[in-house]
């Protein structure tokens, strides 16, 4: 059950991630590339995770890698807010 959840997550990120990437192409502000690549750096740490043979999430490196996805997502917040339109 759990390879599972860890699945279905993995296919949200990678979904939402294609989302974010489809306003990119239609507007090219990279606010949206930002949280497309995200999106995609959670949903590979998730298919690892999955596929390793961990079953504590509570590794220091699954969290860097959360720590990254998420500084992306601060990173894109923060630079749409400073720059001028």
């Amino acid at each position: 059950m759990n390879e599972m959840m860890v699945g279905a997550i993995a296919m949200a990120c990678f979904v939402v991630g294609l989302f974010f990437l489809r306003f990119w192409k239609k507007t090219r502000d990279r606010f949206f590339l930002f949280f497309s690549v995200s999106f995609f750096v959670e949903g590979v740490n998730r298919i690892v995770f999955g596929l390793s043979n961990q079953q504590d999430e509570h590794e220091p490196l699954i969290y860097l890698v959360r720590f990254l996805s998420f500084g992306l997502i601060l990173f894109a917040i923060v630079d749409k807010n400073r720059r001028k339109t």
